[in-house]
């Protein structure tokens, strides 16, 4: 039994600098993490935020104004790249900071490098021109609109996350959708685009200017569209905590509509 207790106290005596030597490391990497932190806080604070509008013009989405109110210290610029999927690109590029849209129509693996933060539950509608027939309603129910091709904008690739829930609305209420055609940009493209195929096309209620056009919201059900605010995991910046506070508009309308991929990121209901 002695030499049995021997055995073990020199063991014993035989780990201690092993533990040592990986306290020494685990600390070791701890104060590197946190070196990193800071260099990260003041590198962050110290530049700009770059973040993504939705659209060219002179209104900027509300949060990124509000955010400016919350932080007016922090220098937040707008940049404009048409749609989530070309600004994911360039936030993973290093040549974006902040972009917002539907965060579930990315794929996977963009999804995977990328943080989110739910924003706004958004009716959708329908962008027509003025002598459209559906036009002439106040509110076009999802049977009427099956009567005609849907344009959800398959031909953009910079908003395919767009496209992809209009495909998601269109198969689950028997929708027909409207063959590619090339994307407009600009108010006054999206006009002549309008006239030109005279297709009702998919859109967020709001959306206006547009020359000859007219918005007019889906319902029977009322369809959604999940807004996220999407960063690259990691991103610190005073800029960036101020627009997670001006998120808002997260209160479902009773008897809705939202695919399941984005249901699974609207937060509960308090």
């Amino acid at each position: 039994m002695r030499e049995v207790e021997q055995a073990a106290a020199r063991a014993g005596r035989l780990r201690q600098p092993e533990q040592r030597a990986d306290l020494g490391r685990s600390g070791a990497r701890r104060l590197l993490a946190l070196h990193d932190e800071v260099v990260a806080d003041v590198a962050g604070a110290g530049r700009p935020l770059l973040v993504d509008v939705p659209m060219q013009g002179p209104d900027l989405p509300e949060p990124l104004v509000r955010a400016r109110e919350l932080a007016p210290g922090a220098e937040m610029l707008a940049r404009f790249h048409g749609g989530l999927a070309a600004g994911a690109a360039a936030m993973l590029d290093g040549r974006l900071d902040v972009s917002f849209g539907r965060f579930a129509g990315l794929p996977a693996d963009v999804r995977a490098r990328l943080a989110q933060v739910p924003v706004r539950l958004q009716p959708l509608a329908v962008l027509l021109p003025r002598d459209h027939p559906l036009a002439e309603l106040d509110a076009v129910p999802l049977g009427a609109l099956a009567a005609f091709p849907l344009d959800v904008m398959a031909g953009n690739a910079g908003t395919r996350e767009w496209s992809d829930l209009g495909e998601r609305l269109a198969e689950a209420f028997g929708l027909r959708l409207a063959r590619p055609h090339a994307a407009p940009e600009g108010a006054a493209e999206m006009g002549h685009y309008l006239r030109r195929h005279r297709e009702p096309v998919l859109a967020s209620v709001g959306i206006g200017g547009i020359p000859g056009a007219v918005n007019r919201p889906l319902a029977e059900p009322v369809p959604l569209g999940l807004q996220n605010l999407v960063h690259p995991k990691g991103l610190r910046h005073p800029g960036l905590a101020a627009l997670g506070r001006a998120r808002h508009w997260l209160r479902r309308p009773p008897g809705s509509w939202l695919p399941e991929a984005d249901e699974a990121l609207v937060p509960l209901e308090d």
